[in-house]
């Protein structure tokens, strides 16, 4: 169970609290400072937020996938598992009271949204609903994303949403722990009128979330005792946990199965993509091909393959490889795969939302490296040829864009004459131009 979230907040439907967020709105249209009108944690968020958006006019959520994609996403989410916590403890109290309960996964996108029916009608108009983009990057500030983006429970209250949209809404929201890593899987919301915002309320969803960890922690044992018993048979909808393998942005792969992680060394790392990648399996001699950069023995590869054996089956067994030819037992999802799945169907931004970086930066396996080659630049040709601001933010605070001179001149292109992370990309590009001695493109910069 995560710690205690809350802090002692106002009264935050208050008549004065309300007159300066707005009077804070009227500041920034009027290109003033909104200091002394706004909490200090809502100031903090309309900041990160003015580096998305020009203005808060232009912070809308957005559709991430359709309605086929949605449904096949949240029934392999963790979050799926504890649902029937969250109805009974939100979403039935809600039906009649005037509130919606939403639900979204460790990035802001909401999976599920229930309760009260005309209001679940009238909030479908800016796009609160299943399947719509809610992070900070997205809509600016809100609780769900704020939320997510400090990792601790908020509550947003009508003008201080950063949206001029959302103003007639308030909202609490608490982010979910993982029982044992203590990461976030995702996010509980309650959005409604001033009642949303009340004392009470967060004590109520800080309640539920607790119940939906506690429930989330029952499910992760009985899935390891069920494990000792019986082999491991395929997931189903439903399943607390899918396996999976973390190769973007780490040169230690973690692997994540039967509800417990292990990291692994770059080299065992290399061997597990390359199986998850053949489902049919590989021999020992095109694993060496495939693993090693150097001429490499078949015997080499399955010395290797027996340590990694030995690793998984200590780990819990459920995804050792088989042999003749090696093999895995069953699906083992791939984080850039999944990248690459949301880029071959237009979902790019999708696809940056869960980018960590690149497949593990320092392997030098040759299937390895080509792997990486094709996550990055497929991912950067989306991102270049989307050229929404926010895109292209997002993608140049990763590492890998740095020193990319092609995207942070498109940023200075696309970016609002008065957006306050124009000085930032202006002084990164001049140094680009110094450093790398590439063609001047300042006089981009008052255009």
């Amino acid at each position: 169970m995560s710690p205690s979230r809350s802090i002692a907040l106002p009264d935050l439907s208050s008549d004065v609290l309300q007159r300066r967020a707005f009077a804070a709105h009227e500041a920034l249209g009027q290109g003033e400072s909104v200091d002394g009108n706004l909490r200090g944690i809502v100031q903090d968020s309309w900041l990160r937020s003015l580096t998305f958006f020009p203005n808060p006019s232009s912070a809308h959520a957005s559709l991430y996938c359709s309605e086929e994609e949605l449904e096949a996403y949240r029934q392999g989410h963790p979050l799926a598992a504890i649902m029937p916590v969250i109805d009974r403890l939100l979403v039935q109290p809600s039906l009649d009271s005037g509130m919606l309960v939403a639900v979204g996964d460790e990035n802001g996108r909401l999976l599920w949204v229930d309760g009260d029916r005309e209001l679940r009608r009238r909030a479908e108009g800016m796009l609160f609903m299943a399947g719509a983009d809610w992070s900070e990057a997205t809509v600016g500030t809100s609780a769900p994303g704020t939320a997510l983006a400090l990792q601790r429970s908020v509550q947003i209250a009508g003008a201080e949403h950063f949206n001029p949209q959302v103003h007639p809404w308030s909202c609490t929201a608490v982010p979910l722990h993982d029982p044992d890593s203590g990461t976030v899987l995702g996010v509980i919301d309650i959005t409604g009128a001033a009642e949303a915002v009340a004392t009470h309320t967060l004590a109520l969803v800080e309640a539920a979330v607790a119940a939906a960890e506690a429930q989330l922690s029952i499910h992760r044992l009985q899935s390891r005792l069920s494990g000792t018993k019986r082999h491991r048979t395929a997931p189903t909808a439903g399943t607390l946990y899918r396996d999976s393998l973390q190769i973007l942005g780490t040169d230690h792969g973690v692997v994540h199965a039967g509800g417990a992680s292990l990291e692994l060394s770059l080299r065992h790392a290399e061997l597990l993509t390359l199986l998850a990648l053949h489902p049919e399996g590989l021999t020992a001699d095109q694993l060496a091909v495939m693993a090693y950069p150097e001429n490499a023995s078949s015997t080499t590869v399955r010395a290797e393959m027996l340590r990694l054996r030995k690793a998984l089956t200590q780990h819990g067994g459920g995804i050792v490889p088989q042999s003749r030819p090696y093999r895995l037992p069953g699906e083992l999802v791939v984080d850039a795969v999944q990248v690459l799945n949301y880029l071959r169907r237009g979902a790019h931004r999708m696809a940056l939302a869960i980018y960590r970086g690149p497949v593990l930066p320092r392997s030098q396996a040759p299937a390895i490296v080509r792997l990486r080659a094709e996550v990055s630049t497929l991912l950067r040709d989306a991102v270049l040829t989307d050229g929404a601001p926010e895109t292209v933010l997002q993608y140049l605070a990763l590492p890998e864009a740095e020193d990319d001179v092609e995207s942070w001149s498109l940023a200075l292109r696309v970016l609002p004459r008065r957006s306050p992370r124009r000085a930032v990309v202006v002084a990164h590009v001049e140094r680009l131009e110094a450093e790398l001695m590439v063609p001047s493109a300042s006089k981009l910069k008052f255009s």
